[in-house]
């Protein structure tokens, strides 16, 4: 629940009352009758009126901001990734998980003798 006094955003006109979309007010009531749909009375300066409107027509100011701030770091990483050929990274990003690594990369064989070695590096060689 939002606080009074708060500084919020306007983000949606759910009963097409010509709410000034994008445009931020502060929350000056909240509106306590069970009989009515609206949830807040805000106040948007530019407009120079209060508007009745429901929760889901305005979001807090804070909120926005954070999710613009994770939103474009998570577009920063993206192109770091994709410059710098990081295909990891790339993944991890774009799956939310990590990327599996193939276990016969993974797990280097330390009793390989020298006869094997020789044999992986001319099968690698030739293909």
């Amino acid at each position: 629940m939002l606080r009074l006094g708060e500084k919020i955003v306007i983000v949606a006109d759910a009963f097409e009352q010509s709410l000034p979309i994008g445009d931020y007010g502060y929350l000056i009531a909240y509106d306590r009758n069970p009989d009515n749909a609206f949830d807040y009375v805000i106040r948007v300066p530019q407009a120079n009126r209060n508007f009745y409107v429901t929760a889901e027509d305005i979001e807090a100011e804070e909120q926005l901001l954070e999710a613009e701030a994770e939103r474009a770091t998570h577009e920063a990483l993206i192109d770091y990734a994709l410059s710098t050929h990081n295909e990891k990274l790339f993944h991890h990003l774009m799956n939310g998980d990590d990327a599996e690594v193939p276990e016969a990369e993974a797990a280097p064989k330390e009793s390989m003798s020298q006869a094997e070695f020789i044999k992986q590096v001319n099968l690698r060689a030739w293909i």
